[in-house]
């Protein structure tokens, strides 16, 4: 599946990446992802990327079993900036968007171009969106590959409503601003049917677990999800009341998923 150059435009593919980034356990590769993925990520010479070493460490993992059609050291690999990582990069234009179409200089002359990020599908819940948006106004195709999305793998494991959902990306750290913001998110939920779904970093879990716990009303459907398809993983959905009454608790090195709603 190498490429060699044409006069035709190359292909942007948003490659997922396996969810136990960061964690103390990693899965087969063939448990989350699908062979015609690796295959294709297998064959790319030219990446975009959140961060470079992370990226070849798993493209060292796609190459236990779909040998790469280039050397590491051979393939083209490209950060997206720092800025953007901290900021994300949904914004376009005078809202001060980041301009990406430079990174795409190889699919303009023919060479398809991967975007990866650290774990999950590009773009959600991750930066990449300026990268797709800038690869659709030149022109290239852009090809989504099939791999795990957490976010739609807690809402399914939830038992929270499907049909109307919405993720909302990170809530405060300071306590004070943590508590208005999930009492504004509940009342969201609770008054609409509307799931809210939200993540943490993962030093904070405790913390945000706990602030829910204090904040929000007892018959309100608290739902996590943490190590998703590792054989680790866990997933806790229950009323609040319920909750207390559990002793369930999160520890702050696995990626967590939270959701709540009713």
């Amino acid at each position: 599946m190498t490429q060699a150059p044409t006069s035709a435009k190359g292909t942007l593919y948003l490659v997922p990446a396996p969810l136990d980034f960061g964690c103390a356990t990693q899965s087969p590769l063939d448990q989350s992802m699908p062979a015609h993925t690796l295959a294709v990520a297998a064959s790319l010479r030219h990446w975009i990327c959140e961060n470079a070493k992370s990226t070849r460490a798993y493209l060292k993992r796609v190459d236990s079993s779909h040998p790469l059609g280039a050397a590491l050291q051979e393939l083209n690999i490209q950060e997206l900036p720092r800025e953007v990582h901290k900021k994300g990069d949904h914004l376009t234009g005078a809202a001060g968007g980041f301009d990406a179409t430079p990174l795409l200089a190889a699919a303009l002359q023919g060479h398809h171009v991967g975007l990866v990020s650290e774990a999950g599908m590009p773009a959600i819940a991750d930066p990449g969106s300026s990268v797709v948006r800038a690869a659709h106004d030149l022109g290239l195709r852009v090809v989504p590959l099939v791999g795990p999305v957490s976010l739609l793998l807690a809402l399914a494991a939830s038992g929270l409503n499907g049909q109307n959902f919405a993720f909302v990306g990170y809530v405060p750290a300071d306590p004070a601003e943590r508590s208005k913001r999930i009492r504004e998110l509940e009342s969201l939920a609770l008054k609409t049917g509307q799931t809210q779904l939200f993540i943490e970093t993962p030093y904070r879990n405790t913390a945000l677990l706990q602030g829910l716990l204090q904040t929000l009303q007892h018959n309100t459907r608290l739902a996590t999800s943490s190590g998703l398809t590792l054989d680790t993983a866990s997933t806790h959905s229950n009323l609040v009341k319920q909750w207390k009454q559990s002793g369930w608790s999160l520890d702050n090195a696995t990626p967590t998923v939270f959701a709540i709603g009713r």
